[in-house]
Formats: structure tokens, C-alpha cells, sequence
């Protein structure tokens, strides 16, 4: 029988986890066997930057965190269900500070890419007589269903479709789903929320049972690659960039709506040269690189270039790191000044009172 995993990262029987089980009884209706996981009861730390996991992926020494939490537990729940509703409070007009820690712990640890070039480091350590760790075999569960919705207490949500949508692409999953509920305060007794929520389980139960029929289900958006309607807009140009897919293109006002259109390929000049910027970088670049491969982050070629754009840069960073003036710069800001920490610890405003 396929699992629905359900998520709730707001309070305890607060709107979110109400929407986020009455998706899950929409699922058990359909015939799913159905998980209820509330993120906030959960040991969930930040991640420090550390790149730890990267290092050990690119090793070939397995998949390790230096955090002993519940993440890997939260992480094997969800890479082992067949489709997941996570439901998320808005905060800042964005998704909540517990959903961008998981976002963090994700990546890059999670990323599809690195995982499989870290089998490939173990398999080649194995080979070779050496010490080799594969990845567990459930971090490979690409193109999982997942719906995200979003609950509001106004209309300031503009950013939380762009947040949730962002999450999917480290695992590769596949985004059916991505609702904004804005004034949402009595969501529970509005019954078109509630049957929407009842409605999006039953998907995606069809979902976790067929998983290749998966498809985005919810509103058009204005990028026309991820259904995306969060642009950055570049000043004294017409360029704007998805904030998900980090496609570049054209705003076009038609028949009064607003879409942009992408370029297949680089702005070329007219010798049909690439033209760079500044930094030597296409200025222009259009949905393919000038090998053929996919530029937009949530595909497997995007994260390619990605993680060559990364390797490139990192290779750049250890050959300064290994010069005196590098060292020396460093140096100096270490030798300023010393981090303030507190007395005592968990002090209140109130304390602070003169």
C-alpha cells in the first residue's frame, strides 16, 4: 500500500496541523496508508556551513552530518514515503524558520547529484582496495509527489510558493502542489480551504500509488518552466530571473498580463560569440548552455553545471588559501576583534531594564 506522509511545521492542533490531517483523511480515503509528523516536536538543529557532508560524499565515505539530531530520522521518513503534504505557517512572508533549517540540512547533503558522485567516489575507493561508504539507497527516491501549502494570517506571502518550491529541488522531487492560503486565521471554518485540502490528499494518494503520473496540479505561474511567480528584476534592464529555476528572460506586458520569455540559447554578438559580462560569464544566458544542457536548477543538467560552477570556484579558493596574502588577510581580521557572548545565559528583556 502506498504512504502519504503528512507534515505540519505550525503549532500543536493549530491550523496547520488541522489542514495538513484533513489532506492526510483525503489520502486515507483515496486507499493511502497515511504518516502524521509534527516538525516542532522534532530535535532539528541548524546547519553550520561545515560542508562536512560534502566532503565525506566526495570521499567516498558515505553521507554523515556532524549533528546528532533527528534529522536523519525525518529525512528517512521522508525519502521512504510515496508522496508527501507538508503544511507550513507563513512567517516574514516566507516559509517558517524550522521549514528553512530542514531546507538547509537538505542541501547539499541531500542533493540527488552529489549523492550519486559520492557513489561513484565509494564504488571507486572499493575497487581499489580502500575504505568506500555508498549512500543509503533511499537518498536516490528522486521524483517523489509533494504538495506544500502555505497558511497565512494575511496577505503577506508573497515569497513562501518560491521557498517551498526551492526545498523540492535538492532530492529532485516532484511538485504537484504549491498553495498559498492567505488570511487564514479561520481557515477551519472556511469549507472551501478545507475541502481544497481534503481534495489535495486524495491526488496525492493517486499520486503515491502511480508516481510517473505525477504532474503539477495547482495555479499557472508566470515562469513558464516551474509555474514560479517570485522575479528578481534587474535595474535600467529588461532581465528578470526566476527565483526557483534561476532561468533569465524577458518581461513581456500582453493583452494586459505580464509573462516572461526565456531564450534558448546564450546572447550571441555579431560574430555569434557568447557575450559575457564582467566577470566572463554569459550576460545573457538563454535556457541552454552551449553544450545542450539545461540550465534550470531543478533538473538533473542544471545541477551539473551548478556543481561545476561550484568545483571551479572551490579549486580557485584552495589555491589562494595556500598563498601568504591570503593568510595574512585572513589574519588580520581574526587578530580585530573577539566575539561578545553573555554573562549567563536565556537573560530576558526585562533584565536589561535601567
Amino acid at each position: 500500500m502506498a504512504k502519504v506522509l503528512g507534515i505540519s511545521f505550525g503549532t500543536k492542533n493549530g491550523n496547520n496541523d488541522s489542514i495538513c490531517k484533513e489532506a492526510l483523511m483525503g489520502a486515507q480515503e483515496a486507499g493511502a496508508q497515511i504518516e502524521f509528523i509534527r516538525a516542532q516536536d522534532l530535535d532539528i538543529r541548524h546547519c553550520t556551513g561545515c560542508i562536512t557532508c560534502v566532503k565525506m560524499l566526495m570521499g567516498g565515505r558515505g553521507n554523515m552530518c556532524i549533528h546528532k539530531d533527528d534529522f536523519d530520522w525525518l529525512a528517512h521518513e521522508m525519502f521512504t514515503a510515496d508522496a508527501i503534504v507538508m503544511v507550513d505557517p507563513i512567517f516574514e512572508t516566507g516559509a517558517s524558520g524550522l521549514f528553512h533549517t530542514i531546507m538547509d540540512r537538505f542541501g547539499p547533503r541531500m542533493d540527488t547529484g552529489n549523492n550519486f558522485l559520492g557513489k561513484m567516489s565509494a564504488e571507486r575507493n572499493i575497487a581499489e582496495g580502500k575504505k568506500g561508504v555508498v549512500p543509503p539507497s533511499f537518498v536516490f527516491h528522486t521524483d517523489i509527489p509533494v504538495a506544500y501549502i502555505g497558511i497565512g494570517g494575511s496577505d503577506w506571502g508573497t515569497h513562501i510558493q518560491s521557498d517551498h518550491a526551492i526545498q523540492s529541488m535538492t532530492p529532485a522531487w516532484k511538485v504537484c502542489y504549491n498553495e498559498w492560503i492567505p488570511w487564514s486565521k479561520t481557515a477551519l471554518m472556511k469549507d472551501d480551504v478545507v475541502s481544497r485540502a481534503h481534495q489535495i490528499g486524495v491526488q496525492m494518494a493517486e499520486f503515491a500509488a502511480d508516481p510517473k503520473s505525477a504532474k503539477y496540479m495547482g495555479e499557472k505561474g508566470v515562469c513558464p518552466h516551474c509555474n514560479c511567480n517570485d522575479f528578481y528584476l534587474y535595474p535600467d534592464e529588461n532581465r528578470a530571473v526566476c527565483a526557483v529555476c534561476g532561468l533569465q528572460g524577458k518581461v513581456v506586458l500582453a493583452d494586459g498580463k505580464v509573462t516572461v520569455e526565456y531564450a534558448e540559447h546564450d546572447l550571441k554578438d555579431e560574430n555569434g560569440n557568447t557575450v559575457l559580462d564582467k566577470d566572463g560569464e554569459p550576460a545573457f544566458p538563454g535556457m541552454y548552455d552551449d553544450q545542450g544542457r539545461e540550465r534550470a536548477h531543478d533538473t538533473m543538467q542544471g545541477k551539473q553545471i551548478h556543481g561545476e560552477d561550484i568545483g571551479k570556484n572551490e579549486g580557485i579558493l584552495m589555491e589562494l588559501q595556500k598563498g601568504d596574502a591570503y593568510k595574512q588577510r585572513v589574519a588580520r581580521y581574526k587578530a580585530f576583534v573577539e566575539a561578545t557572548m553573555p554573562e549567563e545565559h536565556g537573560l530576558k528583556f526585562q533584565e536589561f531594564a535601567e
